[in-house]
C-alpha cells in the first residue's frame, strides 16, 4: 500500500511559477510510474505528465513549461510549473502505479490534490 501526499499548491500571478510534490510512504514507489492529472471546476480530470518507463511524458499544452522530475530516495516525485497560466488553474493529483500506457489514468493509488490557481 501506498499512501500520496501533494503539496505546493497556492494562488500564483500568470507567468509565475510553483513546485508541487508528491511524497510516498507505506512504500518505496521507486519502481511505480507516477502521474500528474488535473480537474478544472466543471471539467474532467485530465493528465498532465507522467514518469513513465524511465522517460516523461506530458500533454501538450504544459510542454516546455512543466518538468517532473523523482528523488527516489525521499520517495519524491516533483511537477516543476513554470510560465503559468489561467488555464492552469485546476486541483492537481498525483498518482503512482504500472499503468499499461505513460497516458493512462489506470493508476492504483492518488493523492488527495491540492489546488493551484493561477490569477492576476
Amino acid at each position: 500500500q501506498v499512501q500520496l501526499v501533494e503539496s505546493g499548491g497556492g494562488l500564483v500571478q500568470p507567468g509565475g511559477s510553483l513546485r508541487l510534490s508528491c511524497a510516498a510512504s507505506g512504500r518505496s514507489f521507486s519502481s511505480y510510474s507516477v502521474g500528474w492529472f488535473r480537474q478544472a471546476p466543471g471539467k474532467e480530470r485530465e493528465f498532465v505528465g507522467a514518469s513513465w518507463g524511465g522517460h516523461t511524458y506530458y500533454l501538450d499544452s504544459v510542454k516546455g513549461r512543466f518538468t517532473i522530475s523523482r528523488d527516489n530516495a525521499k520517495n519524491t516525485v516533483y511537477l516543476q510549473m513554470n510560465n503559468l497560466k489561467p488555464e492552469d488553474t485546476a486541483v492537481y493529483y498525483c498518482a503512482a502505479g504500472v499503468p499499461t500506457t505513460p497516458r493512462s489514468n489506470a493508476y492504483d493509488y492518488w493523492g488527495q490534490g491540492t489546488q493551484v490557481t493561477v490569477s492576476s
